[in-house]
């Protein structure tokens, strides 16, 4: 018997230096969890499971388990759930980032470890997705991912909230004196109230619609609500089509190819998803080696228009969509546009998914094509003296009044500067002002987390101000709004020019010529360099995983990946 006969429990046999032993010993011990002869002979459906008590968004999973577990037992194979990390958004520190190429390591390894014949990849909390299709992709063996799905919105006297574009807005209105102590205690209690993921087109959503925009998920499930039946009914589908995969031998690498990584980028950008999303997609091409260049992404902006109108971009939420009709409408305005020949997991191309009608479209929700929300994608690059190898804009979601605009930088050396000095009454800081935030970067001792929405100092924000321009290598949560400048690289650690700038620069922005430069003559820029140390942590300081990622994680335009993580290329 050959490895490539091998199926279900027969599949990567420990090694004893005895073949058939070790075959013996195995079924032996799987014997011991009840399992029948029969059951023991049938080709294996792993399911990556992620619950977690730290993890709100995945506290539905056992219900999804048992639906997952149904589908693939009703289509003639063996389900069997394995645990990896999980990655809860808000209970990780310094930053879920830092988690997601562990987690991703983990989902890699554990599908490669046991045996399974494909493998159903249950995630849906911001990191998680990212983390199990980069596995996924670099394991390469059939696999099909089922979202957590998004919670249910809630209610403040008249007002709907959602998680979790409406937590920024209040604590704004709480910074700004507008509302007191009591009020946003109550709202607090209120903002996220089901299972799910958040309510918004936020990373989590952001990443499920890729996910099936690349192929990766059965279509239509991106955006059914966690707590609908439709979701039971998706994982019970997604067990099943797993099943399906075994016969087809369909893989990740038929999947995520260029083609359909190009689908992803235009579903990004008429989503008006979220910056992160952007890291993410580059971490998982790249594990297929595939590069997405910041210069392709302008070029599909230029071409792909803003078609969803959802906060924080927009005024609806992500169960407004799902009932509006999903990312099928959005894939279908977006068509002329699209590659049609990607393969999906169904086993179909996106052309045959999109060749049937999947029902009536609100319009209010949904735009059409010849009549779009933006006639430009949501995200932009920008590169320049500031940014030499790109920055992010999410320019859907800012103030088109800053776009074109010169400031004088307001800077904050670190997180902790930010703190110590943000809401000073005595901060020498004005609406026109350009506030910098330094050393949040990838390599940083913060580890890049979502701290490029800097606060409007509380001095501006008492008088009104909503808005200005915000500058950092940090990121941002897909659920926030603002003129902020992201992902700047090299990182200020790393000794990009962020590092150098200094108090009362001058910073020029156009967004036209996706542009961002500080205009500092080089003589005073060799100066300063000369004179900056680096902020990067030693790694020789350093142990364990942290002293890995230290070693070993790219900036932000190459998706914060490992560098041994990448694909090896032959000659």
């Amino acid at each position: 018997m050959t490895d490539s006969d091998d199926h279900g429990f027969a599949r990567g046999l420990t090694n004893y230096g005895d073949r058939d032993f070790s075959l013996y010993l195995r079924k032996s011990f799987a014997s011991s969890m009840g399992y029948s002869r029969e059951m023991l002979a049938k080709k294996i459906v792993g399911i990556a499971y992620t619950p977690s008590g730290f993890n709100n968004c995945h506290r539905h999973f056992p219900e999804m388990l048992d639906a997952v577990k149904r589908g693939v037992l009703a289509a003639g194979a063996l389900p069997v759930e394995f645990p990896t990390i999980s990655l809860g958004e808000v209970f990780l520190n310094p930053t879920s980032l830092k988690f997601r190429n562990l987690m991703a390591m983990d989902t890699e390894e554990m599908i490669r470890a046991q045996p399974m014949d494909a493998v159903v990849l249950m995630g849906g909390c911001d990191k998680t997705v990212p983390a199990q299709l980069m596995g996924a992709a670099s394991a390469d063996l059939p696999a099909i991912q089922l979202v957590a799905g998004p919670m249910m919105t809630s209610r403040y006297g008249e007002e709907r909230l959602g998680a979790c574009t409406d937590c920024r807005r209040f604590w704004a209105k709480y910074r700004a004196n507008e509302i007191d102590a009591e009020q946003i205690g109550n709202i607090e209690m209120r903002l996220a109230t089901t299972a799910g993921t958040c309510a918004v087109m936020g990373t989590a959503s952001t990443m499920a619609c890729i996910a099936e925009a690349l192929g990766m998920s059965l279509p239509g499930t991106a955006a059914i609500p966690a707590v609908h039946a439709d979701r039971l009914r998706a994982s019970e589908a997604s067990g099943a089509a797993a099943v399906r995969l075994i016969e087809s031998k369909l893989k990740p690498s038929d999947i995520i190819t260029r083609a359909s990584v190009e689908n992803a980028l235009r579903i990004l950008l008429a989503l008006g998803g979220s910056t992160n999303a952007i890291i993410h997609l580059a971490a998982i091409a790249g594990r297929r080696g595939i590069d997405i260049p910041l210069s392709w992404l302008n070029e599909l902006s230029d071409t792909t228009p803003v078609l969803v109108n959802l906060k924080p971009v927009g005024a609806n939420y992500m169960e407004d969509f799902f009932f509006a009709g999903g990312l099928g409408a959005v894939l279908r305005e977006l068509k002329p546009l699209l590659n049609l020949d990607c393969m999906t997991v169904t086993g179909e191309t996106l052309g045959q998914r999109l060749a049937t009608d999947e029902g009536p479209v609100d319009r209010k929700v949904i735009a059409t094509a010849a009549e779009p929300l933006e006639p430009e994608g949501g995200l932009v690059a920008l590169f320049g003296s500031l940014a030499p190898r790109g920055a992010i804009l999410k320019r859907s979601a800012a103030d088109k009044t800053l776009f074109e605009k010169e400031g004088r930088a307001v800077v904050f050396t670190s997180l902790e500067d930010l703190a110590a000095r943000i809401d000073d009454p005595e901060l020498d800081v004005t609406a026109d002002d350009f506030l910098v935030l330094q050393n949040a970067g990838p390599t940083s001792p913060s580890g890049m987390p979502e701290a490029g929405y800097l606060p409007i100092p509380k001095k501006l924000s008492s008088k009104g101000l909503k808005d200005m321009v915000r500058i950092s290598d940090a990121r941002m949560s897909g659920t926030a709004f603002g003129t902020i400048i992201l992902h700047i690289a090299p990182e200020a650690a790393a000794g990009g020019p962020l590092a150098l700038v200094r108090n009362g620069d001058r910073i020029r922005l156009s967004v036209k010529n996706r542009r961002i430069d500080l205009l500092v003559d080089e003589a005073e820029l060799a100066t300063r360099r000369a004179a900056t140390p680096l902020a990067q942590r030693d790694p020789a300081t350093l142990r364990g995983y942290d002293k890995l990622y230290a070693e070993q994680v790219l900036q932000a335009d190459e998706g914060c990946d490992f560098a041994f993580m990448k694909p090896v290329r032959n000659g």
